[in-house]
């Protein structure tokens, strides 16, 4: 099969996009480089049927364009997958590719094409509700948010005293809301991590929204705490040099 890549922008595949989102059926992380412009994004088709797409944002600079990180083809042409991925790294000459591991196409090809590789998040999905309770505890909606990009900030309070803040962001697929928090250094592990992150939960679910959560590979307490509030790991952020074992990087 004959096939061409040619430069498009994110209305140009927003049906495959959809298709993407839809059959994979988890938080994408990267969603909103497509919301801000920060990607550019590839087209792949044969005459006039369109056979998927790709997007390649800059990996430690926005300006940049230097790290592949979206790449869908409808089923029927997976087939090809090897020698359409190929021919976007000679198109856009990538210096990094990056992969949800819970993105069964692209970590595929991640593998091959990928050097130096390392995990870079922790993702997570929600598994159960909870049930923690802490005595002399309360949780509360700020009066005076100042996240720019979330829902309003939420505060909780130990015998009258915050220790510990937090919130949600809603620029990801829908249906998913991505938790932040962080507890004072004075009262961590004691439990109120966790306790917030069930709180905001609750919040997320009220919103409308589905609960979704990263961190950091090496923070330990983050992991225990979103596990410990009914999450589960449900994949890592992968990132390698683009290259192959072959021809290194």
């Amino acid at each position: 099969m004959e096939w061409k890549i040619s430069k498009t922008n994110s209305l140009g595949v927003e049906d495959l996009r959809s298709q993407f989102l839809a059959e994979n059926n988890f938080q994408f992380i990267h969603n909103k480089c497509h919301e801000y412009g920060w990607a550019d994004v590839y087209l792949f088709a044969s005459g006039n049927q369109s056979l998927g797409y790709g997007a390649v944002w800059g990996k430690y600079r926005r300006e940049d364009r230097d790290c592949i990180f979206e790449f869908y083809l409808k089923p029927p042409f997976r087939e090809f997958a090897d020698e359409i991925f190929n021919g976007l790294i000679t198109i856009s000459k990538p210096q990094w590719i990056e992969c949800q591991s819970n993105d069964p196409l692209l970590s595929s090809l991640f593998f091959g094409n990928a050097v130096d590789i390392r995990a870079e998040a922790v993702l997570f999905a929600e598994c159960y509700t909870s049930s923690l309770r802490l005595s002399g505890t309360s949780f509360r909606k700020n009066s005076a948010p100042d996240h720019p990009a979330g829902s309003g900030e939420y505060v909780l309070e130990h015998n009258g005293e915050a220790v510990a803040s937090g919130g949600f962001l809603m620029n990801y697929n829908f249906p998913y809301a991505d938790i932040y928090m962080d507890v004072k250094e004075d009262f961590r592990k004691q439990g109120f991590g966790s306790f917030i992150i069930q709180e905001l939960k609750k919040e997320i679910y009220h919103a409308g929204r589905v609960p979704a959560a990263r961190c950091n590979i090496r923070n330990l307490a983050s992991k225990r705490a979103l596990l410990k509030a009914g999450f589960t790991i449900c994949g890592l952020l992968l990132a390698g040099k683009a290259g192959t074992m072959e021809n290194g990087s």
